[in-house]
């Protein structure tokens, strides 16, 4: 078993069950964890002075996730984020990447997917991150259609809504995503949107 105490994976989630199956998953992992069941809980605690991340749940009542992601920005705390819901909701998940967030995963959570997020989202509390060259550089080998395809991902659309805008068939914006992610190397689309959303900055 690795050791990581010299790191802390706070975790936000109103489900009391989720948050102790993570709990015990991450510290059998060797990772020191809080939890806290609201957005509210977290921002009163006691600032850590180790460096970490957080594992949050999309779907908080009250504050919900991106509002805490927000607030957190607002109050110049870079944690990074790893966020995680019980439902694909791709607008919410291109808004949280464009905001910082590090991964989005889906409930139930792949203990695997989780701690490579995990291990991720602590590299980059440790580190600066990477240069953007490497993704700029592959985009050159994108064709119109899929820069048009790749702009509608980043904004947040659904299949069926750039599929619809751009008159091609839903079938073949799956496809043309396919490609993207294979060209940009993306393993996810938390992955495709926060290595091609400095290509569409203004």
């Amino acid at each position: 078993m690795s050791d990581h105490i010299d790191a802390v994976v706070h975790i936000v989630d109103d489900d009391a069950s989720m948050r102790t199956a993570l709990t015990r998953l991450l510290t059998l992992a060797g990772y020191l964890v809080k939890s806290y069941a609201s957005a509210g809980e977290f921002l009163v605690a006691e600032p850590d002075t180790l460096p970490g991340c957080l594992v949050l749940d999309l779907d908080l009542p009250g504050p919900d996730g991106l509002e805490l992601q927000h607030a957190m920005q607002r109050q110049g705390n870079a944690m990074p984020v790893v966020f995680i819901s019980a439902h694909h909701d791709i607008p919410s998940t291109v808004l949280a990447i464009k905001a910082g967030a590090c991964d989005f995963l889906l409930k139930p959570i792949d203990a695997h997917a989780l701690l490579a997020a995990i291990e991720s989202a602590l590299a980059l509390a440790a580190v600066a991150p990477p240069g953007e060259t490497s993704s700029e550089s592959r985009t050159a080998d994108l064709t119109d259609r899929e820069q048009a395809v790749l702009r509608g991902v980043v904004a947040g659309r659904l299949n069926k809504q750039i599929a619809a805008e751009l008159a091609l068939s839903e079938r073949t914006i799956k496809t043309c995503r396919a490609d993207l992610m294979r060209k940009l190397n993306a393993h996810s689309l938390a992955e495709l949107v926060r290595l091609s959303e400095p290509m569409f900055r203004v």
